[in-house]
């Protein structure tokens, strides 16, 4: 499965300024991590977010923003995130304020 490479670019432009950001292929996309733990990622069609259990009915009240699930199970605490919202830079901003916010309560890797 192939991810749009302008997507990650918007992603990377998101995250760049943070301290503990790498990328890892995953799931046929890429994902980004801060200190190993997943923050957010592309794939095809779109993106998603590791915004935690917490923050899930806060991030789905993003216009965009829907339950994520690859195999047809709902993964608890990350979302996907549609195409039209990755180009809207306040909505993809909100998202991963949430994802950060997730990462940053969890121990390195």
């Amino acid at each position: 499965m192939a991810y749009d490479e302008g997507h990650a670019m918007l992603m990377r432009e998101e995250l760049q300024e943070i301290e503990g950001i790498t990328e890892k292929k995953m799931f046929g996309g890429l994902c980004f991590l801060l200190h190993g733990n997943m923050v957010c990622g592309v794939h095809k069609g779109g993106g998603m977010a590791r915004v935690g259990k917490d923050r899930e009915a806060e991030a789905l009240q993003i216009d965009g923003v829907d339950p994520l699930s690859f195999t047809g199970r709902k993964m608890g605490g990350m979302v996907d995130i549609s195409e039209d919202l990755l180009a809207d830079d306040d909505r993809r901003g909100h998202v991963i304020a949430l994802a950060l916010t997730n990462a940053r309560g969890l121990p390195p890797k």
